[in-house]
């Protein structure tokens, strides 16, 4: 791990005095660290009633960054890492594809901090999240509330055995979406499939209760609305939704300071029922989860553009990358006029908040996304989401599980009908 100076480590320092850990930041003290937060993140808080709980940075130590087993498999691959001559993630030294773990610890440049951050989206092989959603009105009600399992099996890219699920070498991951509530969307569900190439588009697929049926969707769909009212598209996922060869012209455009959303405190389980986070801000004091952030030492800003997309609405993308685990902070869209349109903030870190731990069958305290919130600042309409221990049709929470039973109950045309007749 790089040393910092310590005015990149304390928040105290960084401020001047003007700020501790412990102090919420409202629209009374958001100037004292407006230099730390995207031009959006500012506007919600000096205009919108959001706020920001200032936590305590802990030593940033592997577990804390990391999936220990994610980091160990990491630094058991390190220096072997590199691209083939069409672009795409290879074993340097044994030959083939990538071999699990980051590629790229110490990213150097955009794109190796985007092959982080596309080729294994949790760090896990397996990741399985029970996410509760609402969706918020521009007057600051409730539009629509759901309920969806998100599962995302790595075919390839494995730190586990099997190193290739099922002999699906030319894939990377299968990743399905299955809505469960309210009744009239339950059954809905997305399948995609994902190519190692990663300058081709993924395969996707989708079963309607209305219709009954599989269909397939057009490579555009990646930017719409999996169903009414959610701001969130299949292209936001991660800050990398998309192959990273159907986007280009990757740049790092600054390196600086950040507030981040890393602590296990923004983990609720234990603390609020059913885990879910307190809610204020907005003109009805439901618009933002509490969230603690703390002070991130380096953040990578980069842009890129939709090149392989003719059609996409999305003009340029930029995201905020911690640069000590490459993981998502902050993401921001501009429209094809270069106009801000949309924002994915995320928290993600050790399922330990000091009441309760999620441990894996190794020991090891969990370690993953808690909170994320999407604004669509153009509309002013904003989704809220996190990770609930359950949801309706008693779809859990797991980093662990049976993977061909996954497989067989989720990620195949088969089972979206299926999942949706049932």
């Amino acid at each position: 791990m790089k040393a910092y100076p310590d005015e990149l480590v304390s928040i105290e320092v960084n401020t001047k005095g003007k700020v501790k850990p412990g102090d919420v930041i409202t629209a009374n003290n958001v100037e004292h660290v407006k230099h730390l937060l995207t031009e959006i993140d500012f506007k919600q808080i000096k205009e919108d009633g959001r706020k920001i709980i200032i936590n305590d940075a802990p030593a940033a130590t592997p577990d804390y960054l990391f999936p220990l087993d994610y980091y160990e498999a990491s630094v058991r691959n390190a220096g072997r890492a590199g691209f083939d001559a069409g672009g795409n993630l290879v074993d340097s030294k044994g030959g083939g594809k990538w071999i699990g773990g980051a590629p790229f610890m110490d990213p150097k440049d955009a794109v190796q901090a985007y092959a982080n951050m596309t080729y294994s989206w949790g760090r896990h092989d397996f990741a399985q999240y029970a996410i509760r959603d609402w969706d918020i009105n521009p007057d600051g009600s409730q539009a629509y509330a759901y309920e969806f399992l998100w599962i995302e099996l790595n075919t390839t890219n494995r730190i586990r055995e099997p190193r290739v699920f099922k002999n699906f070498e030319n894939l990377l991951r299968l990743n399905t979406v299955l809505f469960t509530s309210p009744q009239e969307q339950a059954g809905s569900s997305f399948l995609s499939e994902w190519y190692y190439d990663q300058s081709k588009f993924p395969e996707l697929y989708g079963y309607m209760p209305l219709f009954r049926r599989v269909r397939q969707f057009p490579t555009n769909q990646r930017f719409e609305p999996l169903v009414p009212g959610i701001t969130m598209f299949l292209s936001d996922a991660w800050g990398a939704g998309d192959p990273m060869l159907t986007w280009g012209n990757y740049r790092i455009v600054d390196r600086r300071p950040m507030l981040v959303g890393g602590s296990g405190r923004n983990f609720f389980e234990g603390i609020q029922p059913d885990g879910k986070p307190p809610v204020h801000g907005g003109p009805k004091g439901q618009s933002y989860w509490d969230m603690y952030m703390e002070l991130c030492p380096e953040a990578l800003v980069i842009d890129s553009e939709p090149t392989g997309y003719p059609r996409a609405p999305v003009g340029r993308r930029r995201v905020y990358v911690d640069a000590r685990n490459s993981m998502l902070i902050n993401q921001i869209t501009y429209d094809r006029r270069g106009d801000l349109w949309k924002t994915v903030i995320a928290t993600a870190g050790p399922k330990n908040n000091g009441k309760k731990a999620l441990k894996n069958s190794h020991g090891h305290v969990e370690w993953g996304v808690q909170t994320f919130m999407i604004h669509d600042i153009q509309s002013n309409r904003l989704s809220r989401f996190y990770l609930a221990p359950q949801i309706t049709g008693g779809h859990k929470t797991a980093f662990e599980a049976d993977e061909t039973a996954v497989y067989d109950g989720f990620l195949t045309k088969q089972a979206l009908t299926r999942l949706g007749a049932a």
